[in-house]
């Protein structure tokens, strides 16, 4: 199979294409390692490639064939490493599959390496120090966005039409806005993060994944939703698969719309107006949106600062547990200076504190869950900003502690991580590009707790009514010349 015509599928036809018997999963696999070799020199999104399993494909699974990337981070392989975008991680190997990869195999998936993200994903730019700045397909001198910014650059490129992605504060949502993907961040519960850990940043982060179009998202979901034995976590099962919410109306919605963050920090011109256009598309296609503050339920210092004791005193744990295993020092030798400094501070979190923001956390999520009890959904930006130039992200945050460096985190990112906190769904949709750059630009829906339904079909529905999977970038791996 050629690139161009690889390229042209996204993950559900070319399943299609693998049923039908028109082409193999060899064939596809094929075409997935030229993309790569064609694209990731310039983009440096898949930090490491693997040769297929030789292990039979299931036929009848939904995703039989699709060539698939994991993020390095938070899922485990058997056999392949995983190293969290760390030095001090570096040779991690994973002794066994996770819950999640066991369905990615159900699925039919077949996985052929690992993308990048920033040093234990504690960023939402993708620059680490152990395999170097992943770069934007639309742009490649400006950030892909982060964590998952490996996953969301080799989608952009065409190197795979989905990718595995997680999401803590924005993770797969900021990416998405960045390189003009659709990303929906999971419920709570909805999908397993065991069995080696039980929660990740206590609720706060989920697994999902990355795509060009919403029934790949949705084909994604229906394969690895559902708690396993031991989760602390369960949504309610949804009551009928994600593939076939997206082709139901989803209704007349009553939207709330926000256009400035809880922190009061500015929003770029071309990002408000893209917001404002979205509002409007919706209202042409039936919907009621108005302008609708969302009360957090505390303060934003509180929040930012109940988010940075989650953050850092999990941090710790992780550090304390590689620097164990492999035994390694936690200096500037193995750790990046941001994290830590994020580390230090997360040392100095007591118990009381840590309860006090678990607290918060439950305020947060009361106090949102009470907002969707009269709003259908949430529209605001995803990010305030365009993608910024790589190199720049930090800017403002140098010297900072654990506490200034999770303030600059979601000043960069400060309209979704409340969406994480209390632990509903959301989505970024690529419905806009900025006009003096071409830059993407993605507006974010969050919907009530258990509500992926009301999403895809509000998605499915945007979609056709402004299509944007054949938006190409200058770095794409359809455009690449036969070697």
């Amino acid at each position: 199979m050629e690139l161009l015509e690889y390229t042209r599928y996204d993950a559900v036809g070319l399943a299609g294409l693998v049923a039908r018997g028109e082409v193999t999963a060899a064939e596809l696999t094929s075409a997935a390692r030229a993309a790569t070799a064609a694209v990731n020199p310039r983009i440096n999104a898949v930090v490491e490639s693997w040769p297929a399993e030789d292990t039979p494909t299931p036929g009848s699974a939904p995703l039989a064939g699709v060539p698939f990337l994991i993020k390095d981070l938070a899922v485990s392989m058997r056999g392949k490493r995983v190293e969290l975008g760390s030095r001090l991680a570096a040779g991690n190997v994973a002794g066994a599959d996770s819950f999640l990869m066991r369905r990615f195999r159900r699925a039919g998936l077949v996985t052929l390496g690992r993308t990048a993200t920033p040093e234990f994903a504690y960023s939402t730019t993708t620059e680490p120090v152990l395999y170097g700045a992943t770069r934007n397909p639309w742009d490649p001198t400006r950030t892909a966005g982060g964590s998952s910014g490996g996953a969301a650059a080799a989608v952009a490129a065409g190197i795979t039409p989905l990718a595995h992605a997680t999401d803590a504060a924005g993770s797969i949502r900021v990416p998405a806005a960045a390189t003009g993907l659709f990303g929906l961040k999971p419920t709570r519960g909805r999908v397993s993060l065991g069995p080696d850990a039980d929660e990740v940043f206590n609720g706060l982060a989920v697994h999902g994944g990355l795509s060009r179009t919403v029934r790949d998202s949705a084909a994604l979901l229906d394969a690895i939703q559902g708690a396993e034995s031991g989760d602390p976590y369960a949504a309610q099962r949804p009551r009928r698969p994600y593939l076939e919410e997206i082709a139901r109306e989803p209704g007349r919605l009553r939207v709330g719309l926000v256009t400035t963050p809880w922190s009061g920090r500015a929003v770029e011109p071309a990002v408000r107006e893209a917001t404002l256009a979205a509002a409007r598309l919706l209202e042409s296609l039936g919907h009621r949106v108005d302008v609708t503050p969302v009360d957090l339920g505390v303060g934003w210092e509180e929040f930012v600062l109940a988010n940075a004791r989650l953050f850092t005193a999990n941090l710790v744990t992780w550090i304390d547990g590689f620097a164990a295993a492999f035994g390694r020092p936690v200096d500037e030798s193995t750790v990046e200076p941001e994290t830590l400094a994020s580390y230090a501070w997360g040392r100095t979190v007591s118990g009381p504190e840590f309860v006090h923001a678990l607290d918060v956390r439950n305020r947060v999520a009361r106090s949102i869950g009470a907002h969707f009890e009269t709003q259908d959904l949430v529209l605001t930006p995803t990010l305030p900003e365009i993608p910024l130039p790589l190199g720049t992200y930090g800017h403002g945050a140098e010297g900072a502690d654990g506490l200034g460096l999770l303030e600059h985190l979601f000043h960069r990112a400060p309209f979704t991580a409340a969406f994480n906190v209390a632990g509903t769904p959301a989505m970024s949709v690529p419905l806009a590009s900025d006009p003096a750059s071409g830059l993407p630009i993605g507006v974010q829906f969050a919907a009530g707790h258990g509500r992926e339904d009301t999403l895809f079909r509000l998605a499915a529905q945007l979609e056709r009514a402004g299509p944007w999977a054949d938006r190409r970038p200058p770095v794409w791996a359809g455009a690449a010349r036969p070697a």
